[in-house]
This record gives C-alpha cells, structure tokens and sequence, in this order.
C-alpha cells in the first residue's frame, strides 16, 4: 500500500516513463511520415478527427468500467483483512474469557490454562501468516508471469516497491514461533495449510469440550469465530484465483492501442489546418494525450491483483503483524516483535 499523499515525479516516471519513449518516437513519425507525403503532393492524406475523438470516448468509457472494477477488487480485499482483523481479536478475547474451570469439576492449573490459551491464540497467529504466504502465490495471470519484458519490470517493482523491501520469508520464521514441529511437518505439506490450521483448531476445542473446559455454547460460539476465519479465506481465495474477467481486463489493452495509434494522425490534421508548422505542434498534444489514456489503462491493470506483491497490494504484513501484537499483549506478554513500517513509501 502506498502511503505517501501524493506520487512524486521520480515514482511516476519509474512506474510510466519507459512507455513515453515509444510513444513520443510514435507522435515523431506521423508528422514526420504526412509531412513527407505533403511534400511529395500527397495533398488529399487526412485523418479526420471525429472518428479518432468516437473511438477516443468510447475507449474512456470502456477504460473507467475497467478501473471501477480493479477497485472493487481492490477495496473488497481490503474489507476482507479489515474482518480478519476484528475476528482475530474477537478470537483472542473469546479464548481467554471461555477456556476456564467453570464447568470441570476439578480445576486445572492456571498455568496449564495459560498454556492452552497460547495454543489456540498462537496456532491463529500461524493461520494469519499462512494465509499471507498462499495469497502471494502468483497465479497466470498476474504479472510475474506474463511476458519477458513484463516480467523483468514486475521483478525489479517487487524489489523495491513490494515484497522484496522484506527478503526474509516471514512464513518460514513465523510458523515455528506459533506451531509445534510435528504440527507444522503435518500441516506445510498439505494442499492448503491455512484451512488445515482452522481445521487443526477445531479439533482442539472439541478435545476442550470432552474435558468440560469449555461447555456446549461456548464451543458453538467459539466454532463459529473459526467459521468466519473460513468465510475471510474463502472470499480472498475468490479474488486471487479468479481474475478480473479477461475481456475486461485484456480488451482494454488492444483498444488503447487502436487510439494511440490513430491519436496522432487526427491531431496532426487538426493543427496542419491551424498553421504552416502545425504538425509539429501535435507531438506534444499526442504525447500527453496518448500519456493519460495508458496511465489509466496501467492503473486498473495493476489494482485488478490485491495479493500481487506489489505496492498497490493490500498491506497484508503490516496487518498480521499488528493482530499479532495485539493477541500477544493480551496474553500479558511484553517481548512484542515491531511494527512494519513503510519502506520507500510502501506499506507491505
């Protein structure tokens, strides 16, 4: 997630300025190529601008669908974590305030009631950063693995605006924070680690039940605190494996390119019948121009992908880390890991 007010010059030219290159050699060699043909007596080569200005308004209509929908996507992921946030700690305070001797005829200690509270509160915390790890798979679509040049660009933006700012695997070092070795052999070779994990806590408050540490409602409510963690990665699983539909998200593409190609052609007649030089003056005018129709085509291609890795991507770490501050502080611990902070203006 971005973080900073506004973009600076140097974050847009980064993002967009490799695209200005081809496109102001493109609004070069139209006047360059009519001119040519003015010369030879080629007086009757004209584009009309009402068709270029048709096909003009008609891709800003298509475009803005497009972009609507990429954030949709984009804001639906971010209400999806805003959930997982409030029912994680709706999890942790549930945990702590059930769990107890209420119902068991013989008390257990409060140590070994501490001890199961930190099960089901840390196996969470390893369910949060499992969850992370399978939405930063990349998928087909996404742009890692689309064509070379492509993808030599996701590659560099992923090192230094998205997940490469933190080249630790944070998985790796976080699950044997929060699971036993033998659970985390028998639960990272699964198909989905995430779901075993609730699956995994599940079984642990039926095993609560059995001993009467908790009673009959309070599994129920504690079970269905799990089944909303099942709705949350249910709905994000949505979004990551099912793409903006591609004749949305690709059609746009080839229809910017169809305008960009006959943008200049219609401004170099218009300013031809301003004046003598008016030729030239179409370059600039076809390079701003051709400039705003690709800056939104690039913005709703790179919001459609909420769980890309990249800098536009819902702040996934950032969010983990501070459900897992909060949980541990109530557990009444004070050795809490730090905040993730923004890097080259990126929240990750």
């Amino acid at each position: 997630m971005y973080v900073r007010k506004n973009f600076t010059f140097k974050g847009i030219m980064s993002f967009s300025g490799g695209h200005l290159i081809w496109l102001t050699a493109w609004a070069v060699l139209v006047p360059v190529f009519t001119e040519y043909l003015h010369g030879k007596g080629f007086f009757g080569f004209k584009v009309p601008w009402l068709p270029v200005s048709l096909v003009g308004t008609a891709v800003a209509f298509y475009v803005g669908f497009k972009n609507n929908s990429s954030y949709d996507r984009l804001w639906e992921a971010r209400k999806i974590w805003g959930a997982i946030v409030n029912s994680s700690r709706m999890w942790g305070a549930t945990v702590r305030s059930y769990v107890t001797n209420q119902f068991r005829d013989s008390d257990v200690s409060e140590q070994e009631l501490q001890m199961i509270h930190k099960r089901l509160i840390y196996k969470h915390i390893g369910w949060l950063y499992s969850l992370r790890s399978q939405l930063l798979i990349p998928t087909q679509w996404e742009h890692i693995n689309q064509g070379q040049m492509v993808r030599r660009t996701t590659e560099a933006r992923l090192k230094t605006f998205g997940v490469g700012l933190f080249a630790d695997e944070i998985t790796e070092t976080e699950l044997p924070k929060c699971l036993a070795q033998e659970e985390i052999n028998q639960l990272i070779n699964s198909q989905n680690t995430a779901t075993q994990i609730i699956d995994n806590q599940s079984q642990q408050l039926k095993e609560l039940r059995d001993v009467d540490l908790i009673d009959d409602f309070r599994h129920m409510e504690l079970q269905q605190i799990l089944n909303d963690f099942y709705i949350h990665q249910g709905k994000c699983e949505r979004i990551k494996k099912f793409p903006l539909p591609r004749q949305y998200g690709s059609m746009s593409f080839i229809f910017i390119g169809i305008f960009i190609f006959l943008l200049p052609f219609g401004l170099v007649t218009e300013f031809h019948d301003m004046t003598e030089w008016g030729a030239w003056l179409s370059i600039p005018f076809t390079v701003i121009v051709g400039w705003v129709f690709l800056m939104m085509e690039l913005v709703g291609d790179y919001s459609e992908n909420p769980f890309e890795g990249l800098g536009n991507d819902i702040p996934m770490l950032a969010l983990c880390r501070t459900i897992e501050i909060d949980l541990k502080e109530m557990l009444g611990e004070t050795d809490l890991p730090p905040s993730i902070k923004p890097v080259n203006d990126v929240l990750m």
